[in-house]
């Protein structure tokens, strides 16, 4: 799920920070896979909401009087695939490892760099636990997609030979 940086309206409980995220993004943004901020102007009035883009690629989304900030949209997710895409079509690899690698990080992450796992501290699109393990591919694992799909395809190919054998293993045991 996308990060939200702020409400605008205070609230009092878990209950309720909720029920505003359902409000906010239930239809729309889940987590703007579906629609990128270049056609969302289009659908405002359809989906009662209104979105405005801020700094740094984040968007505001604001109906029935709450506003909320997000940071991605489904351009980061577009882009971020298809360098993974092109990452494995270099190692000779096709279609069927890419499908298999989107299936994958979609469970893990939604193919959002910033999303961290409360629980166990996993960190990124391939979920590295921890998350640091991914400065081998480069000091800015934090913050770049591509430095973080280089890592987790090294990974995967050390692991389990492809995206498809990191899938199945998924599958079978519900981590990879």
């Amino acid at each position: 799920m996308a990060k939200i940086r702020s409400l605008v309206r205070p609230v009092s409980s878990r209950a309720a920070v909720l029920g505003v995220a359902i409000l906010l993004f239930g239809p729309v943004v889940a987590p703007f896979t579906a629609v990128e901020l270049s056609s969302a102007s289009a659908l405002e009035g359809d989906l009662g909401q209104n979105f405005t883009a801020v700094s740094n690629g984040a968007v505001t989304v604001n109906r029935d009087g709450w506003s909320a900030t997000v940071v991605r949209t489904a351009t980061d997710v577009n882009s971020s695939q298809r360098f993974a895409k092109e990452q494995l079509e270099a190692a000779g690899l096709g279609e069927g490892e890419f499908i298999c690698l989107v299936d994958l990080w979609n469970r893990e992450s939604r193919w959002n760099h910033l999303a961290e796992n409360s629980s166990s501290g996993a960190y990124g699109i391939p979920q590295s636990l921890p998350g640091s393990k991914m400065a081998s591919a480069g000091a800015d694992w934090e913050t770049n997609p591509e430095t973080q799909i280089r890592w987790g395809l090294g990974y995967i190919t050390a692991r389990y030979g492809t995206p498809c054998g990191a899938w199945a293993h998924s599958e079978a045991k519900g981590w990879y």
